[in-house]
């Protein structure tokens, strides 16, 4: 699948207030699922396989769907191309996180984040040494967490692969990522001006001055990840695409060997991430959702239509890279790391 060209992508503006929530943001959470669930069992049934996806990206473990490590993904990147890679340090059970920093030579801000993690879970933008302190305090024992430089954006966009065997990756998605954010009038206060946007938890708020009232015009960021837990809204900008960041990516995903997933950076301003100039922050496999799928202007029918594609794709995927000797993980093992993965991410501490 190649690009879909759109003339709908507009520049991101994160001091805009958010429009309506998508009809597939409406769906309570269980009812989202019946569908893509029942989905994937019809394509496992004629596939043969619940977990062939899994083969898809034979060098990640369960090829990304379930409780790949972060750090072990953005390695497969090779060296000359890691300057597209944000510098990344792991701090393993038992080591001492600002002596991991220093060593790194790591500045503040910085972002702290769990290697095996989802949906933004234990992220948080870390500002000195105690925050830093805290944050491992509150980290699960047994895990190990990963220290990058803030990267303040604005833009931050996923950028989906797909690559078929013996073809050259395609980028298929540009979706952009707006963290949650409200802007002042003059009026209102942060807690008002939040409430008047349906995708904003109210749990945001307990972080903020919620009765200050910002001047008119001001941005007021309510968090520093850009997720959908958090009240983010994700835009489908695959117009924005150009040849020489069609070109980075496939350069990248080839040379680690990506056939399915998605590469979430940040850069500097839209130009920027048209003319291929991006940093990489995470690296997802076949797990990696199609996030278009959850931009506000489309219809339900669109926005399930987005996501079944991308599950037949990874069938499709999957099942040529079978034809090739590559062996799905077994359910019991994808089994295993998702629960490790879940277990893991409740022992987090908050992000912000």
């Amino acid at each position: 699948m190649h690009l879909r060209r759109s003339s709908t992508a507009r520049l991101p503006d994160d001091l805009a207030l958010s429009p309506p929530l998508s009809p597939i943001e409406r769906l309570p959470k269980w009812l989202l699922c019946v569908p893509l669930v029942a989905h994937w069992m019809l394509l496992a049934l004629r596939y043969g396989s619940l977990t062939l996806p899994s083969a898809a990206n034979p060098g990640i473990p369960t090829g990304g769907l379930a409780g790949e490590g972060k750090l072990e993904c953005l390695a497969l990147i090779p060296a000359d191309l890691q300057s597209s890679v944000a510098p990344t340090a792991a701090v393993p059970p038992g080591a001492d996180a600002e002596r991991v920093r220093c060593a790194a030579g790591l500045t503040f801000p910085l972002v702290a984040k769990p290697d095996c993690g989802w949906c933004g879970l234990g992220v948080r933008r870390i500002v000195d040494r105690d925050g830093l302190q805290a944050y491992q305090a509150d980290f699960p024992l047994n895990a190990t967490f990963l220290l990058q430089p803030w990267h303040p954006g604005p833009v931050e966009a996923g950028l989906q692969v797909r690559r078929w065997p013996d073809g050259q990756p395609v980028l298929t998605g540009i979706t952009l990522r707006h963290a949650p954010a409200v802007r002042g009038d003059g009026r209102r206060t942060v807690a008002e001006l939040a409430s008047a946007d349906p995708r904003l938890p109210g749990w945001l708020l307990g972080r903020h001055d919620a009765a200050r009232i910002p001047r008119d015009g001001e941005a007021v960021p309510l968090a520093a990840i850009a997720s959908l837990r958090v009240g983010a809204r994700y835009e489908d900008a695959v117009g924005l695409a150009t040849p020489v960041l069609q070109s980075r990516v496939a350069a990248i995903a080839a040379g680690m060997g990506l056939a399915a997933g998605r590469l979430d950076v940040r850069a500097h301003s839209i130009a920027a991430l048209r003319a291929g100039q991006f940093t990489i922050i995470e690296v997802n496999g076949a797990g990696a959702e199609a996030i278009s799928a959850w931009d506000p202007r489309l219809t339900l029918r669109a926005a399930f239509a987005t996501v079944f594609a991308n599950q037949r794709a990874l069938f499709a995927l999957g099942a040529a890279m079978r034809a090739r000797g590559h062996r799905p993980v077994g359910p019991w093992r994808l089994a295993a790391s998702w629960l490790r993965q879940q277990s893991l991410s409740r022992g987090y501490p908050a992000s912000n």
